[in-house]
């Protein structure tokens, strides 16, 4: 049986743009663009583990949104179940711990990236919930 991990992620908003993070090469699935977060450990909430990934992996905090619908991802050697949160950035200066790279980007150019197959859905829905011509704004 493969094995299954859960995982908290961020949809970070911030004066209209989006924040992508690429995989480092050292990472499984190495230079895919994902959204930041990583795996909840035992007991751990997703609100808490977000705060938590994010600290360590970028060096910010964060004030956490909604909720996006929670997904899941069989991938040929694992599946993953992740819980979306829209957040904006509360402080820290982001300084790249684990990844290779971050851009901020508009939500329509998301597509343009090569991102981890079990974010597809959670931009997809983000993208839907905003509706079309949605305007620039840091509020969604």
């Amino acid at each position: 049986m493969k094995p299954h991990i859960h995982v908290a992620c961020a949809v970070i908003e911030h004066d209209g743009m989006i924040l992508a993070a690429q995989r480092s090469e050292t990472m499984s699935m190495p230079l895919k663009w994902e959204l930041p977060g990583g795996k909840l450990e035992s007991g751990e909430t997703p609100e808490a583990c977000l705060v938590r990934e994010l600290r360590e992996e970028l060096a910010i905090g964060i004030s956490i949104g909604r909720s996006l619908p929670v997904t899941t991802h069989s991938y040929e050697t694992f599946t993953v179940t992740l819980y979306p949160f829209v957040c904006t950035p509360a402080d820290g200066v982001m300084t790249l711990h684990e990844h290779r790279a971050v851009a901020w980007m508009e939500p329509e150019q998301m597509s343009a990236l090569d991102w981890a197959e079990a974010d597809l859905p959670i931009i997809a829905g983000y993208l839907a919930a905003r509706g079309p011509g949605a305007k620039r704004s840091a509020r969604t």
